[in-house]
């Protein structure tokens, strides 16, 4: 594959993914409303294709899959974290102990530290404050939310699983 039809491969993958986020956030299907979001999604694909897929072939493929999966995970986390959120606000003694935590990653590339990054953002009761070197500083509500990250990893696990960074 040569770097022209490499460039092709991204228009092509960043166009389709910005023309469903059209659909799924317009709702409206009439050809006046289709029409704008091929155009506009056409002219953001051409111009920022490579801020999306930097990589082609099997590969963008691959992550593509395992991150659509990571978003359902995440997703089923992010309703998780507010049922223990809104028991700690909602309890009597209010069993709240923040906390910051910092630890050290595995993940190298920017798109996986900033997933992570803002998976845990995301994710009810977490916070992070700051990402340098692979170092990650995080705002915790309680021990609970800090332990996931500093003892089972498995978000961290989960983002280099998606970006192949074992």
């Amino acid at each position: 594959m040569n770097a022209k039809s490499g460039k092709g491969f991204g228009i092509l993958v960043t166009f389709c993914a910005l023309f469903l986020f059209w659909l799924l956030l317009s709702g409206i299907f009439d050809a006046l409303h289709v029409g704008a979001g091929i155009i506009c999604s056409a002219i953001i694909a051409l111009i920022s294709h490579d801020l999306l897929v930097k990589e082609k072939g099997d590969k963008m493929l691959s992550k593509s899959f395992r991150f659509v999966i990571y978003l359902g995970w995440e997703l089923w986390q992010i309703v998780l974290a507010n049922f223990d959120v809104a028991y700690r606000v909602l309890h009597p003694k209010m069993p709240i102990d923040p906390l910051i935590i910092e630890f050290d990653t595995s993940l190298r590339s920017d798109l996986a530290l900033v997933t992570l990054a803002n998976s845990i953002t995301l994710t009810p009761g977490t916070i992070t404050i700051d990402i340098k070197d692979g170092k990650f500083l995080v705002h915790a509500i309680a021990k609970k939310p800090a332990d996931a990250l500093l003892v089972d990893k498995t978000m961290q696990n989960k983002v280099a699983d998606v970006f192949m960074e074992w």
